[in-house]
């Protein structure tokens, strides 16, 4: 290819709304442009680096048995009533109607659209398990679209989904998975971490999110530094105290706490450490106001009070409401005859003479225990681990990592099939749900990623495998004939050999070339200039920080194609 035809149009300054590397980098070196809010078009280069992705993707999922579909982005509201997730998901899911007045959407994920094909296809345990995927593209109408494409409303994504007839082969086809996206990961150059993660709105009794690791990841990590353990903050468990002292209960006092509100002003006035606080918050969920009691020094993890309660939202009570619960206003709720359900963090267990709010405005109870003042409620891991704490599974330190999630797995189990009535005969001929897998991939999403992952001041470092090119010819002036025929000439024998070759054919200054050359990252650069060719020589540098290498010109084509082989090879490893 040579730069001379080549839509690239790369600038000097991104735009202002650009406020991550990945954003600003993709618009400078010309990889996207922004069409609407969270919609961007996708340029000759950025196209490249997609179809790299989605290439690796493809060879993994095919070699670990999955078979590609491609199924409508716009899809009938009649399913997504079955499944009972219409009126759940939330403005996210962009709603229309057609000409005749019936409602769709535009697909976000495609959980009932793949369910339905399959109860239409599948009827015996004969033809299961079957294992499908696409790569294709979604919109979810989000509230603030930012960051370019790590969070747009319109991106491609690969989802795949796995039917069984138990639940041995499900979890079969889950391994499978998993250590398919491990490989696509690693074939692609990332540095990458799977962790154990919350469910969400998709649902499933379990799951692992693949995270790129990077600084400005939005999502945070709790890594064991003494075994594998990790997961994300929100799934991340917290072990049950080991430290609570044996204490004689003291006398249940109520004391005025004038004005004092929050965890600092009541602990500063009574004198007493946060820990030995229990805050009262009150929820609101499908199945009515329930309160949650945590330590002063903690925060309620709404991700596992979910998952706690079984249900798909739930949020904090309003002022009124909490008023109304309690007879207090908000900072005075306590669990002393309290008149709604309990639940309590773990952290709580064995906790004695506590600071409680006392459901009456300006006061407290101090020396509250569960048993006497407080029926003991059930302990729950509610709260969001802390960096003090230990690992869960071989009580070693801990540390937090910053992660991009890029892939996730789900057991789904019978979620959508039950639902939506996708049901087999099996052996005895009893109709049976079919068990479900659920895996996605954001394939336009890890090209952000990687880019936060791999840059520094002039620009992107691609990973070998993602590059756009393989290696960029920069001819210091492409107008002098020995030049030009040099360059030609090294061209052709790269592409022959099956390298992809961007030659910078342009009339513009050497240092324009190399400043693009490094903007746009393409591995390896060779430059031919005048004095080298004097010499018989071009040089070779590696743009993740390599030195400049002279070499012959007559074996320049065979040190390119070992540079690139050896690139690519440490990539996979």
């Amino acid at each position: 290819m040579r730069y001379s035809e080549l839509f690239l149009p790369t600038v000097k300054e991104a735009p202002a709304e650009a406020e991550i590397a990945s954003h600003k980098l993709m618009l400078r070196a010309g990889l996207i442009r922004k069409l609407a809010s969270g919609v961007y078009d996708y340029l000759p280069l950025g196209l490249r680096v997609l179809r790299k992705v989605e290439a690796v993707v493809r060879a993994e999922m095919n070699a670990a048995g999955a078979q590609e579909v491609l199924l409508p982005g716009v899809q009938p509201s009649e399913l997504w009533k079955e499944s009972g997730r219409w009126e759940v998901y939330g403005p996210e899911l962009l709603r229309f109607k057609d000409r005749h007045a019936r409602e769709f959407c535009l697909g976000p994920t495609h959980e009932e659209v793949i369910t339905d094909l399959v109860r239409r296809e599948v009827k015996s345990y004969r033809q299961l398990p079957v294992n499908l995927y696409q790569i294709q593209t979604k919109f979810r109408d989000e509230i603030r679209p930012r960051f370019g494409v790590m969070r747009s409303r319109e991106f491609i994504m690969k989802d795949g989904y796995s039917f069984h007839a138990d639940e041995p082969d499900a979890e079969r086809t889950y391994g499978r998975m998993y250590e398919a996206y491990k490989r696509i990961f690693g074939r692609l150059g990332l540095r990458f971490r799977a962790v154990e993660a919350d469910t969400g709105p998709i649902g499933g009794s379990f799951s692992h999110e693949f995270m790129v690791l990077a600084q400005t990841g939005e999502d945070l990590i709790v890594t064991c530094t003494g075994c594998d353990y990790a997961a994300n903050l929100e799934k991340a468990e917290c072990p049950p105290p080991s430290d609570h002292k044996v204490e004689p209960p003291e006398e249940l006092k109520r004391v005025a706490t004038p004005g004092k509100r929050s965890v600092e002003e009541v602990c500063g006035f009574l004198g007493v450490a946060p820990a030995r606080l229990v805050k009262t918050l009150l929820y609101v969920g499908p199945q009515g106001p329930l309160a949650v009691l945590v330590r002063g020094d903690h925060e309620v993890n709404e991700a596992k009070l979910r998952s706690y309660l079984k249900v798909e939202a739930v949020g904090l009570a309003s002022a009124e409401t909490i008023e109304k619960l309690t007879g207090a206003p908000v900072g005075f709720a306590g669990p002393v005859n309290l008149k709604v359900p309990i639940v309590a963090d773990i952290s709580l267990k064995g906790q004695q003479n506590f600071v409680a709010g006392a459901n009456e405005a300006d006061t407290h109870y101090v020396n509250v225990n569960f048993g006497r003042d407080v029926p003991v409620p059930q302990f729950v891991d509610l709260h969001v681990f802390t960096p003090v704490e230990r690992c869960p599974r071989c009580s070693g330190p801990v540390e937090f990592i910053r992660g991009i999630e890029v892939g996730h797995v789900f057991k789904l189990g019978t979620k959508y099939s039950q639902a939506m009535k996708a049901v087999f005969l099996d052996a005895e001929g009893q109709e049976r749900p079919m068990i479900m897998g659920c895996y996605g991939i954001g394939v336009s999403r890890i090209i952000a990623a990687a880019i936060e992952q791999n840059f520094d001041a002039e620009g992107i470092i691609w990973p070998a495998p993602m590059a756009p090119f393989d290696v960029v010819i920069v001819p210091t002036n492409y107008a002098l004939p020995d030049i030009r025929e040099a360059a030609d000439r090294l061209h052709g024998e790269l592409e022959s050999a099956g390298l992809s070759v961007l030659l910078d054919d342009r009339d513009e200054r050497a240092g324009v070339k190399f400043k693009d050359a490094e903007l746009i990252g393409i591995p390896l650069r060779v430059t031919l200039g005048p004095k080298g060719l004097v010499k018989g020589e071009v040089e070779l540098k590696a743009r993740a920080g390599g030195e400049v290498i002279a070499v012959p010109l007559e074996e320049a084509a065979a040190r390119v194609r070992q540079s690139v082989a050896e690139a690519l090879s440490k990539s996979a490893s």
